[in-house]
């Protein structure tokens, strides 16, 4: 029997409430600010929803990696992530026009998706029952005070 993932529970735990919050953000700025509204929304769901499945991507991609390998490529695709982003909002400001993408709705559907993944990645993660390994502790006794030097036990 397959090793089921634990990236795919979090990436389903995180994308339903993401999707509900997102479906409700595009509603609702559509019908507040119109077409430019529906798009500020529609982009910010694209962009928010990406990056926070590479970052699952790259999680299950370095599972079996040694961990200065996962950290180096954690940390490398943060930046990347930061530097697209600020890219992609260089080029939001720049190059469009209020009417044609609404500023304010882009990133009020942008926080409202982030703190929606956020919690449905935290719940799905709470219900996952992970075994990490522990070290080899020995017995259960090996922390009383009858194992330790007398000067120590004695300090107790």
């Amino acid at each position: 029997m397959k090793k089921k993932s634990a990236e795919k529970d979090l990436l389903r735990g995180a994308l339903v409430p993401s999707l509900i919050v997102g479906l409700v953000g595009i509603v609702l700025s559509a019908f507040l600010r119109g077409s430019s509204g529906l798009l500020g929304a529609l982009l910010a769901q694209v962009i928010v929803l990406l990056y926070f499945a590479v970052h699952l991507g790259v999680s299950a991609l370095t599972r079996r990696m040694d961990p200065l390998t996962t950290f180096a490529l954690a940390i490398f695709s943060y930046f990347a992530k930061i530097a697209l982003l600020g890219v992609v909002l260089w080029a939001l400001t720049n190059f469009t026009s209020r009417e044609s993408i609404d500023r304010t709705s882009f990133g009020v559907v942008a926080i409202a998706l982030t703190l929606a993944w956020l919690g449905g990645e935290i719940r799905s993660f709470l219900k996952l029952q992970l075994h990490l390994p522990l070290p080899n502790q020995g017995s259960a006794d090996s922390t009383s005070t009858s194992q330790l030097p007398s000067d120590e036990a004695g300090a107790r």
